[in-house]
């Protein structure tokens, strides 16, 4: 069974950076597509970003692009979000999570059958 932890988060002051890490085991990481969402306070959780299984193709939600970066390391199982110029509204617990059948609706959380327990991003005004 495959198995996702997410790590990096914290509290940050606006216009900062925060890089986050998931880190998959258990499962054949490298050939499935991966994604990050979010779940702010009082509100349904989100797409942010996604990559492909090569790390060729990434998409971003309007909200992000041109501030956040998603990249990944096959060779470390490994998945990055970096994060810079951040602002308040992007405070949310953020999760990672895996399609091991490489779909093409990235943006649905239903695509993704693996995710991560989450982790906290805070920014201060």
């Amino acid at each position: 069974q495959g198995q996702l932890t997410e790590s990096g988060g914290g509290l940050v002051q606006g216009g900062g950076s925060v890089r986050l890490s998931c880190a998959a085991s258990g499962y054949m990481f490298s050939s499935y597509n991966m994604g990050w969402f979010r779940q702010a306070p009082g509100k349904e959780r989100e797409f942010v970003a996604a990559i492909s299984w090569s790390g060729g193709t990434t998409y971003y939600a309007d909200s992000v692009k041109g501030r956040f970066t998603i990249s990944r390391d096959n060779a470390k199982n490994t998945m990055y979000l970096q994060m810079n110029n951040l602002k308040p509204e992007d405070t949310a617990v953020y999760y990672c999570a895996a399609d091991s059948q490489n779909g093409s609706y990235y943006y649905y959380e239903e695509e993704y059958d693996y995710w991560g327990q989450g982790t906290q991003v805070t920014v201060s005004s």
